[in-house]
């Protein structure tokens, strides 16, 4: 192959597109591989509660609106069916479920894609997968004695589950604010901590204040350290939901605790907090493990990117990595990862997108 996506989600499906729109033909002169088993990447696995009209900004498609979709209808059917109608619209031909298990050096100065279907060689790589698959757990000393239940965000159900409980929600991001508010309604009781004071974000959000977010992650990623997501510089918006939320006293937060007990939780000031359930909305960490023995990284634990292309391998480009993790700027990423590559298969020498 001249290039292989790995992942077939928003930056997969959009870096596929630019290719075919280059000229380049599925299964002759690129592939897609994806190891989820249908069509939607990460949204295929949001919680059923997660419905269209609570997502926040999801940007189309290039080349293909999203349109006529039900607002209370979950967001991983919703978007499962745009994503599986635009892959037959542009015939992308999406290998799946097929796993990655390494990228290495193979021969004649092509990369070795080693996947659970065979080995592909290639020359070049965009890398498109995301982070679903790489849930953060925190470590706490005693967290092996709790005697409740623990789950991630990668795991959460819906509120149902938690009728009648004792609820502690970990987590300053969107998806803690979105469990507290579902949870409450059929909770005992809920609480939540996080290790930072939650920045809340009144007004509007323009263009500007969006690159200057972006920014500010892409310079993360530019001096090899591990990405934050963007909503981490953003702050989170403030909506009718949030403002009864505050009102009722649902987002009233604690500090983070210093260890788990097999009740709860305790502080080191002695305060202690029994519960029954302990949801970690702790965020997703970048799927790139597969990528180890290309040796990538930096001393700072991140990738080294510059626009989508891997600074010490001009043959892989990361999409969906960092600033270009948001839809919009997956598609952003896609043209520009296929810009590079088409001036790599030409041997021109390699720019910054």
């Amino acid at each position: 192959m001249d290039v292989v996506v790995i992942g077939a989600g928003q930056a997969g499906l959009s870096a596929a597109f630019h290719l075919r729109r280059a000229g380049l033909e599925p299964d002759r002169d690129f592939v897609v591989l994806d190891h989820a088993p249908r069509p939607g990447g990460a949204w295929q696995f949001r919680w059923p509660s997660l419905t269209y009209g609570k997502v926040h900004g999801m940007h189309a498609l290039p080349g293909m609106e999203l349109t006529g979709a039900d607002p209370a209808r979950p967001s991983s059917e919703v978007i499962g069916a745009y994503f599986d109608t635009y892959e037959h619209a542009f015939d992308l031909r999406i290998h799946r479920p097929v796993d990655v298990t390494a990228v290495r050096e193979g021969e004649d100065g092509r990369l070795l894609v080693e996947t659970s279907e065979g080995a592909y060689a290639t020359r070049a790589l965009i890398n498109a997968t995301g982070t679903w698959d790489r849930p953060f757990w925190p470590r706490y000393p005693g967290q092996e004695t709790f005697r409740g239940h623990q789950l991630h965000t990668a795991g959460y159900p819906g509120p149902e589950a938690f009728a009648g409980k004792r609820v502690l929600v970990v987590g300053g991001g969107a998806s803690g604010t979105q469990h507290l508010m579902e949870i409450a309604d059929v909770a005992a009781e809920t609480f939540w901590v996080t290790r930072r004071e939650p920045v809340f974000r009144e007004g509007p959000f323009g263009e500007a204040e969006g690159r200057a977010a972006v920014a500010l992650v892409e310079e993360r990623v530019r001096r090899g350290l591990p990405p934050q997501s963007v909503v981490s510089v953003t702050g989170l918006p403030v909506n009718d939901a949030i403002r009864s939320a505050q009102a009722r006293g649902i987002l009233d937060r604690l500090p983070m605790f210093d260890r788990i007990t097999p009740a709860g939780v305790a502080w080191d000031d002695g305060r202690t907090l029994d519960v029954d359930v302990i949801l970690w909305a702790t965020g997703f960490r970048a799927a790139i493990d597969h990528l180890t023995p290309l040796r990538l990284r930096e001393p700072g634990g991140g990738i080294r990117v510059e626009g989508t292309r891997a600074v010490r391998d001009e043959r892989v480009h990361l999409v969906g990595y960092g600033p270009s993790a948001s839809t919009i700027g997956a598609n952003r990423a896609g043209r520009a990862a296929v810009s590079g590559i088409r001036r790599l298969l030409r041997g021109a020498p390699a720019v910054t997108v």
